[in-house]
């Protein structure tokens, strides 16, 4: 029996960040991506669907050949707009949030929500466009928002609070009142669909 090859150098902190049945995956995919300029910084944690997943923060990995991707299935695409959406630029979290907004896996809802806690206000506008919104065709998108909001109350809260302090500091004076602020909208769609799911479990 020949020993099992040891993980590459960062593999496991970008792993951690997913469920364990996407292990593969995310080795597929971390073979696409150049050699990073610095470890991931440290991580935050959620719950999604009973596993506690551990994000990076921040990730310093070159984007990786164009072509590559293209080539890769859907799941592992998604793996990918997820951890770039991690980048430390950016302008690249800006350009894979599409992609990660797009799908229709438990596991990339935390990708979404911890960037409207950030301070890049264009990525912030950015979900509030494309975020499930309570009709019948967006149902099951919304619903995944909603059971990963009811299942990580400690998560929102700090997420929203980071929010209100982004704006406070570098945006009040383009949005007069938080109401008006691009994190608002989306804020407000996170708690009713909270509710929503809590009152269907």
């Amino acid at each position: 029996m020949q020993p099992s090859r040891p993980a590459p150098p960062g593999f496991a902190a970008l792993a951690a960040a997913f469920p364990s049945h996407l292990a593969e995956s995310v080795a597929r995919v971390h073979a696409l991506m150049p050699e990073a300029s610095g470890p991931p910084s440290e991580s935050f944690s959620v719950v999604v669907r009973g596993e506690t997943l551990a994000i990076p923060y921040r990730i310093y990995h070159p984007e990786p050949d164009p072509a590559a991707e293209r080539a890769l299935p859907r799941t592992e695409r998604t793996v990918l707009d997820c951890l770039y959406s991690r980048h430390h630029n950016g302008r690249v979290r800006e350009r894979r949030i599409s992609g990660v907004l797009t799908a229709d896996e438990p596991w990339a809802v935390p990708f979404v929500v911890r960037l409207l806690g950030e301070y890049v206000v264009e990525i912030v506008a950015a979900i509030r466009r494309e975020l499930p919104g309570p009709t019948a065709s967006q149902a099951a998108r919304r619903a995944l928002y909603g059971e990963f909001i009811a299942a990580n109350p400690d998560f929102r809260a700090r997420t929203e609070q980071q929010m209100v302090s982004y704006w406070a500091c570098y945006y009040r004076h383009e949005y007069p009142a938080f109401a008006d602020y691009p994190g608002a909208a989306p804020a407000a769609l996170l708690r009713d669909a909270a509710a929503e799911w809590k009152g269907r479990t």
